[in-house]
């Protein structure tokens, strides 16, 4: 067995079954032996965006993606998008080609160690042939106990030596059985403080983020909020998610929060965050709640809130330990609160977020806000949504109110265009089930060729468009800093047109009952589509009215 089959095996021991990138000298022998094993190849028209897709497969399958490129201009190609992932903590690892041990004269020579670094990923390198087994292992504990990339470097020469591993060697144990899964127990002293200051609070919020989320702490929370009376709030990761079992939810809290959540939550006497940071964004820098008291419950050591203060009471424990504990102690001193959960708090729940009178009226183009309401009502909860990052997306990540499977990648290192492909990986890792994502018209041009990519593997993608032909975001800077706006205005083609070129379906809409009848199409034959949705740029996003121009909106 060639050192390639052994690292090939190993990756599919590891419960590797798909894999993005593109072939090249130094690792098309470890891509064929995948092949061989039943592993899905999908062929990317960028390494970045390879990684991209692996990034979107980890965050929907909750188990390390993974990349591979050749050496050299092949691994260069990864930087943005594996900051990305750095920055959103994605389990990745990323199998890389090497120019032969040592030969810093190849023409695709690079020291990938110094760039791994660079890039904020980790580092594994294969030095020997007998250790073809162990730097798998080594990668695939390190991606899933610290949650990051880590770039697996292998030198070709060294991929084409024999492996002996001997007739009697023990079996290959994937990092899987390395790993202790057990729920951290809180500290029972921590517990009866958190209950204290929760029994002496009469408008408490509970504030969920991804981490409550992935340690499946639905029922806790929902139980939590029933007794004391609390709002539900969530992250910008979470967003949306319990909106469908409680009619006491916000939405999300802070910068993104409509201006109902704004005044709701700034009454809080008591935040109890659930797997959430709580950073500047979440706590508008601790304005927020400005008379609150703070019950964190996380499994980090520790963490400083985004007021730059510790929580006045920080329970490190699993998410469903810790609620179930602060339950029974709750329970036990009968406490049952009304706080929040009035007639008049879910009046004001239930309101319309945008009166439609509001909508500006152009001439073939639709308001974004519009834009908004109309995918929500058309596209069903069964499919999933990703959000991108960028002016446009603000609309969406503020006003998209049915429950659905929400992936954010707004504030993972400012970078626009990688929503399409974290979309293109979910949707692989979720056997095929359709997702749209909602981009802007530069974002989506930046890896236009991956549609394509999409388009080749017959995936169910619909990449909504918001395009108002320009840089959205920096458009509306620049008019707040006195400078040309129309520097950043971009004409763009029609894309619909260029989606149906590429093997898919496409369209460009003008008006909303365009815009229904294109998602209509869709819903009745999901494939890959492109739906190019002309918006007026004259509506500022409210975190941009707040952010550039002080408004209290």
């Amino acid at each position: 067995m060639k050192v390639y089959e052994a690292m090939a095996e190993a990756f599919l021991r590891e419960g590797t079954r798909d894999v993005f990138g593109m072939m090249g000298d130094a690792n098309m022998h470890w891509m064929n032996a995948l092949a061989e094993r039943g592993v899905n190849l999908y062929e990317v028209r960028h390494e970045g965006s390879g990684l991209g897709m692996a990034d979107g497969w980890a965050r929907a399958a909750g188990q390390p993606g993974v990349i591979t490129t050749t050496s050299g201009p092949g691994v260069s190609q990864l930087a943005t998008s594996m900051i990305v992932a750095a920055r959103a903590r994605t389990p990745l690892v990323a199998f890389c080609g090497e120019t032969a041990w040592g030969d810093k004269a190849a023409a695709q020579y690079l020291d990938q160690a110094r760039f791994a670094a660079a890039i904020e990923c980790a580092f594994i390198h294969l030095d020997r042939a007998d250790q073809a087994e162990e730097v798998v292992q080594r990668a695939f504990h390190l991606a899933r106990t610290e949650s990051r990339p880590v770039m697996l470097s292998a030198p070709m020469d060294i991929q084409l030596h024999e492996y002996s591993d001997g007739t009697d060697a023990p079996p290959y144990v994937p990092s899987t059985e390395l790993i202790d899964h057990q729920r951290p127990l809180p500290d029972p002293e921590r517990i009866v403080h958190a209950a204290d200051i929760v029994q002496a609070s009469k408008r408490t919020v509970i504030v969920v983020g991804r981490g409550a989320r992935r340690a499946g702490a639905a029922d806790e929370i929902l139980s939590l909020q029933e007794r004391t009376g609390a709002l539900i709030a969530t992250t910008l990761q979470a967003k949306n998610w319990l909106r469908d079992r409680t009619e006491h939810h916000v939405g999300i809290a802070g910068l993104f929060g409509n201006r109902t959540a704004m005044e709701l939550l700034q009454e809080a006497d008591c935040v109890i965050a659930v797997g959430a940071s709580l950073n500047h964004y979440t706590t508008e820098h601790g304005y927020l709640f400005p008379e609150a008291k703070y019950v964190q419950i996380d499994t980090a050591e520790h963490l400083v809130m985004g007021n730059g203060a510790a929580a006045d009471c920080y329970v490190r424990a699993d998410a469903v330990t810790a609620l179930t504990a602060l339950e029974r102690e709750l329970g036990l001193r009968k406490v049952r609160v009304e706080g929040f959960h009035t007639a008049d708090v879910r009046n004001r729940l239930t309101a319309p977020l945008i009166d439609p009178d509001e909508y500006v009226r152009e001439p073939e183009r639709i308001d974004p806000r519009e834009a908004i309401a109309v995918l929500d009502a058309e596209l069903p909860g069964e499919i999933d949504l990703v959000l991108g990052s960028g002016h446009q997306t603000d609309f969406g990540t503020m006003l998209f109110q049915r429950s659905r499977e929400i992936v954010s990648n707004y504030g993972m290192f400012g970078a626009i265009g990688q929503a399409p492909l974290i979309t293109i990986g979910k949707i692989v890792a979720d056997g095929g089930r359709p997702s749209f994502v909602v981009e802007g018209d530069a974002s989506f041009l930046m890896h236009l060729s991956e549609f394509e990519t999409a388009c080749r593997y017959r995936l169910p993608l619909l990449v909504v468009v918001m395009n108002d032909e320009g840089l959205g975001a920096e458009y509306h800077k620049s008019a707040a800093k006195d400078l040309d706006p129309e520097l950043a205005v971009i004409p763009t083609p029609e894309l619909g047109p260029v989606a149906v070129t590429l093997g898919g379906a496409g369209t460009t809409v003008r008006t909303v009952d365009e815009l229904r009848a294109a998602l209509a199409d869709y819903v009745r034959d999901p494939r890959p589509t492109v739906i190019d949705v002309r918006i007026t740029r004259s509506v500022l996003s409210p975190p941009y009215r707040r952010l550039w121009y002080g408004e209290d909106v």
